[in-house]
């Protein structure tokens, strides 16, 4: 049960339902879904091992909210990791394997038309979980899947910058490209500067206004 209430509410966190910095109602959400307070606070300290929220003494379980220190640091090692996935996933990338690839990418194209930011974040994820796939390394697939669960709160947000679903559009043509051509350097490397690009939306984002 516990585990179930963790990933409603991990979407929930994701989807900015529960927002960075919201406090999270506990009697509320047990009562939402018919439960004890101890399945709903096993839930909650699994979220809190992946850094999702916080569990203050006598204060409450609150949604983590990164800091624009903690953006810094955590997509330049982002970065790395999934350049280094592209790189391997070229390497070994077959006819079947480069299939599943423009199929993810067609999806980014139609939702990128259609400026659905929500659909193309989603196809986004499938793409990049493809190259993981293709990489097939283990011990990097699992230290992107924890680093980017931090990467997820504020992600989605960036692609509703203006042009920036355009611009990441853009570069996932390129890393295809690369792909194509089979050239795990330039993959690698197209692959690094698109995250650091993200992170470059989101500080556009966060700016204050001009006075």
């Amino acid at each position: 049960m516990y585990e179930q209430v963790a990933e409603e509410l991990r979407s929930r966190i994701y989807a900015h339902q529960l927002a960075p910095g919201a406090w999270v109602d506990e009697q509320a959400i047990a009562a939402e879904f018919g439960i004890s307070r101890t399945p709903l606070r096993e839930a909650l300290k699994v979220l809190a091992s992946e850094g999702l929220v916080e569990l203050r003494p006598r204060r409450g379980c609150y949604v983590a909210q990164l800091s624009e220190q903690d953006l810094d640091e955590i997509f330049p090692v982002m970065a790395l990791l999934e350049g280094r996935c592209a790189e391997e996933a070229t390497a070994r990338a077959g006819t079947e394997a480069m299939a599943r690839l423009e199929a993810a990418h067609a999806e980014l194209e139609r939702h990128a038309a259609a400026g659905d930011a929500d659909r193309f974040f989603e196809a986004n994820q499938v793409f990049h979980g493809i190259l993981q796939d293709l990489a097939g390394n283990r011990w990097l697939n699992q230290l992107i899947a924890d680093t980017r669960k931090f990467i997820k709160l504020t992600r989605r947000d960036s692609l509703r910058l203006d042009g920036r679903l355009r611009q990441s559009l853009a570069e996932h043509r390129a890393i295809l490209e690369a792909v194509r051509r089979h050239d795990p350097e330039a993959a690698g490397r197209l692959m690094r500067e698109h995250i650091l690009s993200g992170r470059a939306a989101l500080a556009r984002l966060h700016r204050p206004a001009a006075s």
